[in-house]
Formats: C-alpha cells, sequence, structure tokens
C-alpha cells in the first residue's frame, strides 16, 4: 500500500522539485536522529537520499552531505541504501563537476577515488591524497576489470547492479595441487592486519615461505585444483571483498588495499614507487574450495624480496 507521503515524494520526483525533495530528506533526517539515533535515521532516510543522489543536479545533489541545513540532516560517509550515497553521486557527474561544490574532506576524497576508477586521471589539477594514494589507475590497477564492473551500477529508483567477481572465477589454467605442509605462522604483522580489513568473512594468514606454503595454512594437506595468476587479475576481486558491505564503496575496497600492499612492502604509507615494485615482483596462488558460496576469493601473495606470503581466503554469501 502506497502511503500520502510515498505518493507525495514520487510526485516531488517527477516533477523534478529537487529543492523541496532535499528539504523533506533533511527534515525526515533529521526527525529520525533525534528519535531514534543517527544509525537507523541514516538507514531510514537513505532511500530518498539516493533519489537525490541519482537524479538531482549537482549543485542541489551536494548538498545532501553539506550541515548547513542543522544538526542530524546531513547525510555521512556511511549513509547507504544499494551502497554509499557519495559513491552514487559519483558515478553520476564527473569531478570537474562535483569538485567545485563538494565540501565535506571525506566525501570529497571517497568521491574522487571512485571517479578514478571509473577512469578519470585526477592526478593534475586535484588536490593530493593525504595518504599518497595516487589520482589515477596504475595499469596493473585497470587490467583485470570487466567493462563496468568497478562501481556498482545504481539504477534511478533504488538498488544496483554489481559484478559478482570471484576469485578463481574458473577451473580454466588451474591444474590439481596438493598444498604443502604450512609454513611456520607469523604472527603481529602489520600487512596481515591491514588485508584482514578488507573483508571480515575472510581468514588471513603470513608466513615465511613461498606462497602454496601461505595457502597451506588456511587449507593444510589438501589436494585443491589451484595454479599461478598475475596479481592484475587479483586486484579487482580483492577491491570488492572490501566493498561487499553496502556501507562501502569501491573507493573504500582501493584505499584499503593500498595500505596493505604498502604494508606488505615494508612502507610506513601508500608509496607508489615502492607498491609498484612490490606488485612487479608479486607470485599470486589462487586455489578452489568445493564449499564456496557465490562471493569467494582463495589467494596467496608471495613477495619474493621478503621471503614472505600472504594468504586470503574465505567465502561469503551476498
Amino acid at each position: 500500500m502506497i502511503t500520502y507521503e510515498e505518493h507525495r515524494l514520487r510526485t516531488l520526483v517527477e516533477g523534478g522539485r529537487w529543492p523541496e525533495l532535499l528539504g523533506a530528506y533533511r527534515q525526515a533526517r533529521a526527525a529520525a536522529v533525534s528519535r531514534a539515533g543517527e544509525g537507523r535515521a541514516a538507514a531510514a532516510t537513505a532511500p530518498l537520499g539516493h533519489l537525490i543522489a541519482y537524479a538531482a543536479p549537482p549543485e542541489l545533489a551536494v548538498r545532501l552531505f553539506d550541515p548547513d541545513g542543522g544538526p542530524g540532516t546531513a547525510a555521512g560517509v556511511a549513509d547507504h541504501d544499494a551502497g554509499p550515497l557519495w559513491e552514487v553521486l559519483a558515478t553520476r557527474h564527473s569531478w570537474l563537476r562535483l569538485a567545485p561544490l563538494l565540501g565535506p574532506v571525506p566525501v570529497r576524497r571517497l568521491v574522487a577515488h571512485t571517479r578514478v576508477l571509473i577512469g578519470e586521471d585526477l592526478s593534475y589539477g586535484a588536490e593530493p591524497d593525504p595518504e599518497g594514494v595516487p589520482l589515477v589507475l596504475e595499469p596493473w590497477e585497470s587490467a583485470g576489470w570487466g567493462e563496468g564492473t568497478r562501481v556498482r551500477d545504481y539504477l534511478p529508483r533504488g538498488g544496483s547492479r554489481s559484478a559478482l567477481l570471484t576469485l578463481p572465477a574458473t577451473r580454466e589454467g588451474l591444474g590439481p595441487v596438493l598444498l604443502p605442509e604450512p609454513g611456520a605462522r607469523l604472527r603481529g604483522q602489520r600487512a596481515t592486519r591491514a588485508l584482514a580489513a578488507l573483508a571480515e568473512w575472510a581468514e588471513v594468514a603470513c608466513v615465511r615461505g613461498p606462497a602454496p606454503q601461505a595457502a597451506g595454512q588456511l587449507a593444510p594437506g589438501r589436494r585443491v585444483t589451484g595454479g599461478y595468476l598475475p596479481f592484475a587479475i587479483a586486484y579487482p576481486v580483492l577491491v570488492q571483498a572490501a566493498a561487499a558491505d553496502r556501507a562501502h564503496g569501491s573507493a573504500d575496497g582501493r584505499l584499503a588495499l593500498w595500505r596493505a600492499l604498502c604494508a606488505m612492502a615494508g612502507g610506513d604509507g601508500p608509496n607508489r614507487a615502492e607498491v609498484n615494485a612490490l606488485v612487479a615482483r608479486m607470485r599470486c596462488f589462487t586455489w578452489c574450495d568445493p564449499a564456496d558460496g557465490l562471493r569467494h576469493v582463495h589467494v596467496a601473495m608471495e613477495d619474493p624480496a621478503s621471503g614472505l606470503s600472504w594468504a586470503v581466503s574465505g567465502s561469503d554469501e551476498p
């Protein structure tokens, strides 16, 4: 049953009456914050926020994140419906249109990195990233994606479509492998913590030894279907694993993975030269698990320079 309020909002959308819709969003969000708290308010008003972020002119859509409406009225980086509201906005307009309009620094940063994932080069004319993550995709970042899979494809009235990225995606090129006895597990590694932050449903292990020994930590003594693949193939899946939660976008995943790669290279923060050197020398081993769900990742990454390998393995039902 369609309520009067739903009918009113639909009429405003169809009439392009965006200032009134923004006012309705702000009023509803502030009321919900005072009544039920920030988290519930964000969830209750996100569907309307999605409509505005998707279809409103950019000059008005960016005001979803502007606190000029008063306490509790502004969306934050965690406000999401089918995905973060800032990611919906970022898929609709170029950085050239959005840069002069966006105010809040956290939202501005995530929108910029979303535009980078979509294919824009922001390395000239945009403020540098505070952590040093490049504002243009490296060749190995862009190589493994299918067309239109880097960011969710949002729908006008809510919802989204996204590629179901899995690693390995098929058994093609893989063969039977008996995983060796696991190498000695190393604990307390900063890179291990950074990789574990990518996906709460995946397990991470670090060993001193080659990649199959790291895989053996998570699947000891098993005969699997596995093999080596370029890191460029694993990269999109790791980014999307970090963006599987609807409160996170692909930009969250890219930033998190750059932190992890820099930690694996031994750096204190994202360093473009060190990460590129690591990716160039890294060996990646992947394998299948019969119990895999629709979303899964099994990869072990070996750095020959340090002699360390990290395995990331898990399966999650979307």
